[in-house]
């Protein structure tokens, strides 16, 4: 049977598309700015470590990605523990007025895997201080419920890795996490080819985060077209109700009445 569609908001937010690309990785601010066109999406991840967004000396991620046509979502990549993202997302409230942030906190550089304990206690923290928190996980359904619980506005389980491109791992657990769950789950991390995001959305996931499988593709901007057409045909094939496996064959045309 299929579902009724419903519309993405986050925190009050309204997506027109279930696709957010970061902006790291890319050749130039100018080639993100093309490959966040193409993708047709609405929010784009920054990391205030990383990128420039004030210094009229240098280029600048908001001469390319107008602030007022994408909504920016600070985070906190590369921050190992729960004070350090705290200080960095106050900071980001600071110079931008930034509210809506997206906390990640990493347990070791080789895999930048979450760490569960840290940012639960991140979470909480900002949560107390107003912030609305969009947290990437790990796929563990105990940890995402109690994120939930906390008071998070969306849920990222990772597909795997950052950066690794082997797609989604554990469909299980990104599956369980979606029945739970009430705020919008996002995958985040790990995706590597149109395929993962479309599974992604056939789980049921109500979008996808990715950055380096546009980034580092041999032709960003062909591939973030891809990508946004995969997050719209997973989310249509969900919608609509896949048929059920079957372990035998089943033949498309009735074998009654054969001449």
């Amino acid at each position: 049977m299929s579902q009724k569609d419903t519309d993405l908001i986050i925190a009050g937010h309204r997506l027109t598309s279930r696709l957010i690309i970061g902006t790291g990785k890319f050749a130039s601010y100018a080639q993100n700015a093309r490959a966040a066109e193409a993708a047709g999406v609405d929010m784009v991840t920054v990391a205030l470590r990383r990128v420039n967004l004030s210094n009229p000396e240098e280029d600048r991620l908001s001469d390319h990605l107008l602030p007022e046509k994408f909504i920016y979502l600070p985070n906190t990549a590369g921050c190992f523990t729960a004070d350090e993202a705290v200080r960095t997302l106050r900071l980001a409230r600071e110079a931008g007025g930034w509210s809506l942030v997206k906390l990640e906190v990493l347990a070791d550089q080789k895999t930048l895997y979450p760490d569960m304990p840290e940012t639960l206690k991140a979470a909480e923290a900002l949560i107390k201080e107003g912030f609305e928190v969009m947290v990437y996980c790990s796929d563990d359904p105990v940890y995402a419920r109690r994120l939930e619980e906390a008071g998070c506005c969306a849920i990222m389980p990772l597909g795997s890795l950052i950066g690794s491109g082997l797609g989604i791992q554990n469909p299980v657990n990104i599956r369980l996490i979606v029945e739970q769950t009430t705020v919008p789950v996002i995958v985040d991390a790990g995706v590597g080819t149109a395929s993962d995001a479309a599974m992604a959305m056939e789980l049921g996931c109500d979008g996808v985060l990715m950055n380096t499988a546009i980034a580092e593709a041999g032709d960003p901007i062909r591939m973030a077209r891809a990508m946004k057409h995969a997050v719209i045909a997973g989310r249509e094939a969900y919608l609509a109700g896949r048929m059920k496996k079957r372990l035998y064959a089943d033949p498309s045309s009735p074998l009654a009445g054969l001449i």
